[in-house]
């Protein structure tokens, strides 16, 4: 017995009667309400549910569930039906009470790092704690200045306090660090709210587990999986393109999500406007939050990222030319990059082999060619005179004003560091100058980049354009 006065425990008394009694309605009452609201929804609810505490005086009986949040939903969604259900059974339950079992561990949370993400909030079928790949966490986010809007945008979102703006539209390339910023989301979210759920899945699984649910006539109980999230993650929205009911479904989930103040981020390979073949109203919904965009890194973050990497890298070491040339030659995407590096050192450590830069260019010949794009020097001068507004005649003229030299000179640093053109051809294609002024443009520009926020500005953006 328990030590409210009148309260049977059926922990303690399971050989009495009245617990026999119940038992026996109870399993009427599950039989029949499987059968009511379908086989699936029943078994991610209600088929978990086991009998607690009995209060013979006010007729109440608890119903045992694993998590608060599973006794909020059972309550909402089915608190009148289990009612109606046991007065009708005859039985002497008046009222039920939907609570989490003393004996719970507590909140248990959806695993979002599957290899291949599903719809599942069954509660008692996911682990205590989320397990979430360490590498993909905020604190392994490099951030520069091509992904650090989105990467604010995304704490922002994660953070404990509701965020001002939902849904959240993170934008840009494949292999950019879309989905780690999604599972940083995922991973920081649940560390503040153990009990809220995550559901984390691609726009193409989305698509197919809306499909299964129709072929099985299911539907009622898919939305309310998705429905049941407090965070929504959807990668790769633009697979949705031409699916209409899919969208219209998408649609229906991110409206009711909004408005019951779940939170809701959504990548893509491109910006909402230039998403073809999606519903004019899901667009306006994901452009009415917050649209952040990945750019391609550049030159400067690729080094950063790869300088993450070393320092926990181990044996062997990888030197500095190493890195460089990494972070020159492999530009198509963050996640080629960091394949190239633990490629080099995987090697390394299982054959006992330095790793140098003749070793490396020799492994990763293949990636190299395949992202491989040849600048010239004479597709630096032009975007280099169509950015600073000059003609493109200048740079190999012999004017020295300072609105014609300082471009000229931002040029020749680009063509040094982009080319492998030696410092004689530099100055010969810039108007026959000596290799002395090309060195001396390439220090002036590496000074004024330390010390001169809008040179610095410049030169970025160039490599930027150019390195894209």
């Amino acid at each position: 017995m328990t030590e409210n006065i009148g309260v049977v425990d059926w922990q303690e008394d399971a050989g009495g009667q009245a617990h026999a009694d119940l038992e026996t309605t109870w399993t009427m009452i599950r039989a029949g309400l499987r059968r009511d609201i379908g086989a699936r929804m029943f078994d991610q609810w209600l088929k978990p549910v086991r009998l607690g505490d009995y209060c013979p005086d006010s007729q109440t009986l608890d119903l045992l569930v694993a998590t608060d949040f599973s006794a909020n939903f059972v309550t909402g969604q089915f608190g009148d039906r289990l009612r109606m259900a046991w007065r009708s059974a005859g039985a002497e339950v008046r009222d039920i009470r939907v609570r989490r079992a003393p004996d719970a561990s507590g909140p248990r949370l959806l695993d979002v790092t599957t290899v291949e993400p599903v719809i599942d909030l069954l509660p008692q079928a996911v682990a205590s704690a989320v397990n979430f790949t360490p590498r993909h966490g905020f604190a392994d986010f490099v951030v520069g200045e091509s992904n650090q809007l989105a990467c604010s945008a995304a704490k922002a979102m994660a953070a404990e306090a509701q965020p001002r703006f939902s849904p959240l539209f993170i934008q840009g390339g494949t292999g950019q660090g879309k989905t780690h910023l999604l599972h940083a989301i995922a991973a920081a979210f649940a560390a503040h709210s153990p009990g809220a759920p995550v559901l984390y899945m691609s726009a193409e699984r989305f698509m197919m587990e809306f499909v299964n649910a129709m072929r099985a006539n299911e539907t009622m109980a898919f939305k309310a999986r998705l429905r049941a999230a407090r965070l929504l993650l959807i990668d790769d929205i633009q697979f949705i393109a031409g699916k209409g009911s899919t969208q219209e479904e998408f649609l229906h989930t991110i409206n009711d999500l909004i408005d019951t103040g779940a939170r809701i981020v959504v990548t893509a390979d491109r910006a909402p406007q230039a998403l073809e073949s999606i519903d004019p109203r899901i667009l306006s919904r994901l452009a009415g939050g917050l649209v952040a965009d990945i750019q391609p890194a550049s030159l400067e973050l690729r080094l950063a990222i790869l300088e993450a990497k070393r320092a926990v890298a181990g044996d062997p070491p990888v030197p500095d030319a190493v890195i460089d040339f990494l972070a020159r030659s492999i530009r198509s995407n963050v996640r080629e990059l960091e394949g190239a590096f633990n490629k080099l050192v995987a090697y390394g450590q299982l054959t006992g082999r330095a790793i140098d830069l003749d070793f490396a260019q020799g492994m990763l010949a293949d990636a190299v060619r395949a992202n491989a794009r040849r600048i010239t020097v004479d597709e630096i001068q032009k975007v280099c005179a169509a950015h600073f507004r000059i003609d493109v005649s200048e740079m190999r003229s012999k004017r020295r004003a300072r609105a014609v030299a300082r471009p000229r000179q931002v040029a020749m640093y680009l063509a040094k560091k982009m080319t492998p053109r030696s410092l004689p051809e530099i100055g010969r294609i810039f108007g026959g100058r000596d290799h002395s002024t090309v060195i001396h443009a390439v220090r002036t520009i590496e000074q004024l980049r330390e010390s001169n926020p809008d040179i610095d500005a410049d030169v970025r953006a160039l490599l930027r354009q150019l390195e894209g």
